[in-house]
C-alpha cells in the first residue's frame, strides 16, 4: 500500500478508532484499578479477585457480543438513508427515508436493550453459582472462599453494564461516540475512590475488603449507563431515536439481532472461555502462578483495547462501504487497521522488553511474602506477551471485519478450531505435560490466537471477494 494512500485511509479510520480505543483504555482502567487494589490487599486476594474477574468477564463478554451487531446495523441503515436522500429528486421522498431510518434505528436500540436485560439477569444468576464449582476444577479452596463474596457483589453490575453497551453501540453506529470517553474517564476516578473507601471502611462505611471491589464496580456500571443515556438525550441527532420502551420492539428486529448477535456472543465467549480455561490450568500450578498470570494478562488486556477500537472502527467502516457498494474501500480499511495495530503493538512490546520489572510493579506488592516468586514467573511471560499481542490484535480485527459483512457465524466456527482444537491442547501439552507450566500455557495461548487470526483474515478476504462478485452480477445482469 503506497504511503500516501495509507495516510489518506488512516484519517477516517482514526476519527472513529481513536475515541473508541481511548474509551476502551479508560474502561479497562476500571479492571486495572481493581487489579492494583487486589494486589495491595495481598497475593491471595490478587489470585482470588483475578479468578472472580475471569468469571465475570466471561459472562460480560458474551452479553456484549449479543448487542455488538447493533452498531453495524445502525451504521448500514444510516448509510442507506444518506444514499437514498442524496439520490432523491422530490423532497417528500427525503422525509420518508429519514423517518424510516429513524424508526429502524429506534427499533434496533429497543431490541438491544431487551436482549441486554435478559442476558444480564441470566448472567447474574450464573455468576453467583459458578464460583462453587471451581474447587472441583483444581482451584485452591482458600482462594475460592475469598472469591465468593466478590462474585455476589459483581453479579448485579451485569445489567447496567450491558445496558451501557447497548446504548454505546447505538452511538457508535451513528458515529457520535464522543461522550463515551468523558463518561468512562469519570468512571475510573469514581471507581478508584469507591474501591479505596469500601476496602478500608472509611467515612463510617463497613470494611468489606475484596467484596468492596465488586460493589464499587457494580455501582460504577450503573452510574455510567445513566450518564451515557442522559448525554444521548441531550444530543439533537441521537435523542429522536432514543427509546427505552423495549416492550414495543418489533419481533422481526429482535429475531434479526439475536440471529446476528448469538454467533458473536459465542465467538466472544469462545475466546474468553479459552483464556478462562487456561487461567484454570495455570491456577492448578499454585497461587503465585495464578497471580503472575493475572498481572500479565491485565497488561495485555490493556493493550487489547487498542485492537478493540480498531476492530469496531474497521467493522463500522466495512458495513458502510459494503452498503454503498464499495468493496475496494472495504479492503483498504482492513489493511489500514492491521497496519495501525501492528505499529502500536511494536511500541508496547519494546516497553515490555526494556523495563519488565517496572511494567509489573503496579500489580505486585514488593512487601508480600510471595513477591519474588511471583515476579520470577511473571517476567518471562512478558516475552511471550510481546509476540502474543500481535496475533491477538489480528484476530480481533478479523472478527470485526467479518461482522462488517454480516458474517457472524464464520467467526465462531473458526474460533472453535483455533482456540479449542489447536490452542488449548497446545497449552496443556506444553504447560502441563512437558512441564513448562505457566510459560508453556502462554505459548499455547499464542499458538491458538495465531491460528485463529490467520483463518479469520483469510475468510474475510474470500467473503469480501464473493460479495463484490454478487454485487457486480446484480448491477450488470446477463
Amino acid at each position: 500500500m503506497p504511503l500516501s494512500r495509507l495516510r489518506q485511509d488512516v484519517k477516517p479510520l482514526a476519527a472513529l478508532a481513536v475515541p473508541l480505543a481511548l474509551t476502551q483504555l479508560a474502561q479497562v482502567a476500571l479492571t486495572t484499578t481493581d487489579t492494583v487494589m487486589m494486589g495491595l490487599i495481598g497475593i491471595e486476594a490478587l489470585a482470588a479477585g483475578g479468578l472472580a474477574l475471569v468469571l465475570f468477564n466471561q459472562l460480560r463478554t458474551m452479553g456484549v457480543g449479543l448487542v455488538t451487531a447493533v452498531g453495524n446495523q445502525v451504521a448500514a441503515a444510516a448509510a442507506r438513508a444518506e444514499t437514498a436522500e442524496a439520490g432523491s429528486v422530490e423532497g417528500h421522498g427525503q422525509d420518508s427515508d429519514r423517518d424510516q431510518a429513524g424508526d429502524d434505528v429506534r427499533d434496533l436500540l429497543r431490541a438491544a436493550l431487551a436482549v441486554a436485560t435478559l442476558a444480564g439477569a441470566i448472567g447474574a444468576v450464573l455468576l453467583v453459582f459458578s464460583g462453587h464449582a471451581l474447587t472441583w476444577l483444581g482451584q485452591d479452596a482458600a482462594v475460592v472462599r475469598s472469591m465468593q463474596p466478590m462474585l455476589v457483589a459483581l453479579a448485579p453490575g451485569l445489567l447496567p453494564c450491558l445496558w451501557f453497551q447497548a446504548v454505546r453501540q447505538f452511538t457508535v453506529g451513528m458515529r457520535r461516540p464522543q461522550a463515551l470517553l468523558r463518561i468512562t474517564l469519570a468512571s475510573v476516578a469514581v471507581n478508584a475512590g469507591l474501591n479505596w473507601v469500601l476496602i478500608h471502611g472509611w467515612w463510617g462505611l463497613p470494611k468489606v475488603g475484596l467484596a468492596g471491589i465488586g460493589v464499587a464496580t457494580s455501582l460504577v456500571y450503573l452510574l455510567s449507563f445513566i450518564a451515557l443515556y442522559a448525554s444521548a438525550r441531550r444530543d439533537p441527532v441521537l435523542a429522536p431515536m432514543l427509546s427505552l420502551r423495549i416492550w414495543r420492539v418489533r419481533p422481526a428486529t429482535l429475531r434479526r439481532l439475536l440471529g446476528l448477535g448469538t454467533p458473536i456472543a459465542a465467538t466472544y465467549g469462545s475466546e474468553a472461555g479459552f483464556f478462562s480455561v487456561v487461567a484454570l490450568l495455570i491456577g492448578s500450578f499454585g497461587s503465585s502462578a495464578l497471580a503472575a498470570h493475572t498481572a500479565v494478562n491485565q497488561l495485555i488486556y490493556i493493550v487489547f483495547q487498542v485492537s478493540v477500537g480498531l476492530s469496531h472502527a474497521a467493522s463500522i467502516g466495512v458495513s458502510r462501504e459494503v452498503a454503498l457498494g464499495r468493496a475496494g474501500a472495504a479492503a483498504r480499511i482492513a489493511r489500514t487497521a492491521l497496519v495501525c495495530g501492528a505499529a502500536v503493538m511494536t511500541v508496547v512490546g519494546l516497553v515490555y522488553l526494556a523495563v519488565p520489572e517496572l511494567v509489573l510493579r503496579p500489580f505486585l506488592d514488593p512487601s508480600g511474602g510471595q513477591y519474588r516468586q511471583t515476579l520470577d514467573i511473571a517476567a518471562p511471560l512478558l516475552l511471550v506477551a510481546a509476540v502474543l499481542q500481535y496475533v491477538d490484535c489480528a484476530q480481533n480485527i478479523g472478527v470485526g471485519l467479518l461482522r462488517g459483512l454480516d458474517d457472524t457465524k464464520s467467526g465462531f466456527r473458526i474460533t472453535l478450531i483455533g482456540y479449542w482444537a489447536i490452542g488449548l491442547p497446545a497449552a496443556w501439552l506444553i504447560g502441563a505435560v512437558a512441564g513448562a507450566h505457566t510459560v508453556g500455557a502462554w505459548l499455547g495461548l499464542l499458538t491458538g490466537l495465531a491460528a485463529t487470526g490467520g483463518l479469520l483474515l483469510r475468510r474475510f478476504h474470500r467473503s469480501l471477494a464473493a460479495h463484490s462478485t454478487r454485487a457486480q452480477a446484480v448491477e450488470s445482469p446477463a
